[in-house]
């Protein structure tokens, strides 16, 4: 009986150090599970977990349920939560780095996107080391496209719109299209819509389809404005803290859930509008008068760019041009 005891005290022993070992890491995202990068999101948990045999646990609090978006940087940062996944062109005020994927025009479809991605990511790496956060992954939305009441065939038709704005880039571009910018999440579009607080909004398919945009507008123009994209981030010190074993298996699935991530934007673009037009939305291509008119304006905000980001800015849109 005593040897029993014994036994039975060392295991459950050892189960203790083996649970208290264990590191849970909680990760606060800003999108339901159904869109693409929660669902990637979770894939990359997944294939954490096993490579780690449990030894690296991420939960995924999606929705904002955790933190609201805007502040799971800050939260990241101050190490309330040690990763999290936020839109990259949320961060614009922060620094000018932030905004590069958001300038209208710039990079319209997935090859270019990539190479923008390419050209800035170190300059991206090196503004989060100074803040004390590490870049894993980056992955894009769909193409950029407009969402309204009434067809957009020229650039007067913004006027007077409430427009959606989700950053400081979309900001200025809804104050140069004559429209009012109004900051709304992406859980808080339907609302904003029934309510009138916005009749208009540039956003990817995916956003569309998530809020079910087909209840409130009845036009989807594809005009494929930019490829903005989110990226996963996670505190150095967290980082830090975890044994090299774990360390390496974290940033191979994050590797992994990059190249997946972009595969599955690609076809999200495609399966995305489909389902909008099979809602009963008009998805319709752009007038080139209205094109122009947009790529003039995306042309000067990638000049207002420039001049804010300075000399590093204007290098980095050389090497990508």
């Amino acid at each position: 009986m005593k040897m029993f005891k014994l036994a039975a005290l060392t295991f459950a022993v050892i189960s203790s150090a083996t649970t208290s070992a264990a590191t849970r890491w909680d990760m606060a995202t800003p999108y339901v599970d159904a869109t693409h990068h929660t669902q990637n999101n979770i894939q990359f948990a997944e294939e954490v977990k096993t490579a780690t045999n449990g030894e690296l646990e991420i939960i995924i609090h999606s929705g904002a349920s955790l933190i609201k978006h805007k502040e799971i940087p800050k939260a990241v940062r101050s190490q309330q939560v040690p990763i999290g996944e936020v839109f990259i062109g949320i961060m614009g005020n922060d620094d000018p780095i932030y905004k590069l994927d958001n300038i209208p025009f710039l990079a319209t479809d997935f090859d270019q996107a990539k190479k923008l991605y390419a050209v800035s990511k170190a300059a991206l790496e090196a503004k989060l080391d100074e803040d004390g956060l590490m870049l894993l992954y980056s992955v894009p939305w769909p193409p950029q496209g407009i969402y309204s009441q009434e067809p957009v065939n020229k650039i007067e038709d913004f006027k007077g719109a409430k427009l959606r704005s989700y950053s400081s880039t979309l900001s200025r571009l809804a104050i140069l299209l004559e429209a009012s910018p109004t900051t709304v999440q992406t859980v808080e579009i339907p609302q904003a819509f029934s309510t009138g607080i916005v009749n208009m909004m540039i956003t990817s398919p995916t956003t569309g389809v998530s809020s079910q945009s087909w209840d409130y507008v009845n036009n989807y123009t594809d005009v494929q404005a930019w490829i903005p994209k989110n990226m996963v981030i996670v505190n150095k010190r967290a980082f830090r803290r975890l044994d090299k074993p774990l360390q390496t298996a974290l940033l191979a699935a994050a590797e992994k859930a990059e190249t997946r991530g972009w595969e599955i934007a690609i076809q999200e673009t495609k399966d995305k509008t489909a389902e909008l037009a099979a809602h009963g939305m008009t998805v319709s291509e752009p007038s080139e008068v209205l094109m122009t008119e947009l790529k003039k304006v995306g042309e000067n905000m990638a000049t207002e760019w420039a001049e804010e980001a300075g000399s590093k800015g204007k290098a980095l849109l050389e090497e990508y041009k």
